[in-house]
């Protein structure tokens, strides 16, 4: 029960800072696994994000409209669509990440390096109790 309290508040205070800063935890999430896979298309943005691919083109959708991104079809691959940041897009990346990094530090404050290594160790065992 702690552990759900604690991730949901955390949650929602980095999608208030995300929100804060012009964006939102989707558009966060499309913006970042864009910029780190060179052309990517939108079967791999869906499963890096961790979402349905109907629910994706929503949101590329909204954020083509923004101007945040284009898509255009795999010149090898027609059926693929290939999608890319915008100057725009790349503009509120680069804020967006700079609230992640400023929330980072937020949540991290008063908290050791060897605290913080140990605590993404019980996170593991967590995650791996789960999936086996």
């Amino acid at each position: 029960m702690n552990l759900g309290r604690t991730a949901k508040l955390v949650a929602q205070a980095f999608d208030a800072a995300l929100v804060e800063a012009g964006g939102t935890l989707p558009v966060w999430l499309t913006l970042l696994s864009v910029k780190s896979s060179e052309l990517a298309n939108q079967r791999e943005l869906a499963g890096m994000i961790g979402i349905q691919g109907a629910t994706l083109t929503h949101h590329l959708n909204a954020m083509e409209a923004q101007g945040l991104l284009t898509r255009r079809r795999d010149p090898v691959n027609r059926r693929v669509h290939l999608v890319e940041l915008t100057e725009a897009g790349e503009a509120l990346f680069e804020k967006l990440r700079q609230a992640a990094l400023v929330f980072d530090k937020r949540l991290r404050k008063g908290l050791p390096d060897e605290r913080l290594a140990e605590f993404a160790q019980v996170l593991a065992a967590l995650r791996d109790n789960v999936e086996n």
